[in-house]
């Protein structure tokens, strides 16, 4: 089984010629206005126009109206949402109904409880994102370059399929990996020089550091 990698956040074609030529499973464009990732439809637009075949694009939201579904699909091309908020499984399940597309739901994750309320999504998301919980102070409730225990994610007995998210970085995300027995991986403040600027060479160390782990398992 190969690990699958989603690079989010991008907001230029730079960094995203990077992780698809690196290899990305999925890219992330974030329509949370708060974010300094934040980007608009119509740079949406271009930039999912540059994704190849086989690359998924997915379109990350925080509590988004329908209105603000229906705007942005009307503009760029998505395969998925990506859920960031206080979504409720109903909620999800209207998300899907609207945009016709399959749903990601980010659970912000302190403990072991966080793990097990999860559950409440299964047969409502298609994809369940784990993500450290953002610090009293954030602003955003992703892309906080924080982590959580990722052994704890071991108790998760869903079959709902899961990327693990938060403070991963190409020097750690192979431990995280072993940590959490993680088969996919979502990486944004990890891969930057600065909030919202990436780096094309981190993404593509981070990438390697992810498909090194494949090579070692086909041998």
């Amino acid at each position: 089984m190969t690990f699958k990698v989603k690079i989010c956040g991008l907001t230029d074609a730079r960094g995203l010629t990077a992780a698809t030529e690196g290899g990305a499973d999925f890219i992330g464009l974030v329509f949370f206005r708060r974010s300094p990732r934040y980007v608009t439809s119509e740079v949406a637009a271009e930039l999912s126009g540059l994704v190849p075949r086989g690359v998924q694009t997915v379109g990350l939201f925080v509590n988004p109206t329908d209105a603000e579904l229906i705007s942005t699909l009307e503009n760029a091309r998505l395969d998925m949402i990506q859920l960031h908020g206080a979504e409720t499984p109903d909620r999800v399940d209207a998300v899907k109904k609207i945009t016709g597309l399959p749903v990601i739901k980010a659970v912000g994750v302190s403990t072991e409880r966080d793990i097990i309320d999860a559950a409440g999504y299964e047969g409502h998301a298609d994809w369940l994102l784990f993500d450290a919980k953002p610090p009293k102070d954030a602003t955003r409730p992703g892309g906080n370059a924080v982590a959580f225990d990722w052994p704890i994610l071991k108790t998760y007995t869903g079959n709902t399929p899961w990327l693990l998210a938060g403070g991963l970085t190409p020097s750690n995300v192979a431990a995280a990996i072993k940590a959490s027995g993680a088969r996919a991986v979502d990486v944004s403040s990890g891969v930057e020089t600065r909030p919202g600027v990436k780096s094309p060479a981190k993404i593509r160390a981070f990438l390697m550091a992810v498909h090194t782990l494949d090579s070692v398992k086909a041998l």
